[in-house]
């Protein structure tokens, strides 16, 4: 197996692994937002706020576009999303299993 392949592989789901980035990024569905706006919206401050963003622009996620003093952030690759819908779909099922089996734990527990 090819080892630099695995290490980018790592790397790009570790830029992921943050609540506060995978936040970002769904606000970025609707198009481009200011970091004004993302900050607003994501009720975050500037310094955590900015931490993320940069792992996001350093993971090659977002691009930036500065008018004036504002900068906008925008998603560099729209297929991000399609990831992180199929993660959701294995995210629900995960739960769906989970739910059944406390349901049968339940109803045992119940048995005398």
């Amino acid at each position: 197996m090819n080892q630099a392949v695995h290490q980018f592989k790592a790397e790009f789901f570790k830029v992921l692994s943050h609540p506060a980035r995978l936040a970002i990024l769904d606000l970025l569905r609707s198009g481009e937002k200011s970091v004004n706006e993302l900050q607003v919206l994501l009720e975050a401050d500037q310094s955590t706020l900015s931490q993320q963003l940069a792992k996001l622009r350093n993971g090659n996620l977002v691009d930036t576009r500065k008018k004036g003093t504002t900068v906008y952030y925008s998603v560099r690759d729209p297929m991000i999303f399609q990831l992180m819908d199929v993660a959701r779909e294995i995210f629900s099922r995960q739960l769906i299993s989970h739910q059944e089996l406390l349901e049968e734990l339940s109803e045992e527990v119940e048995l005398p």
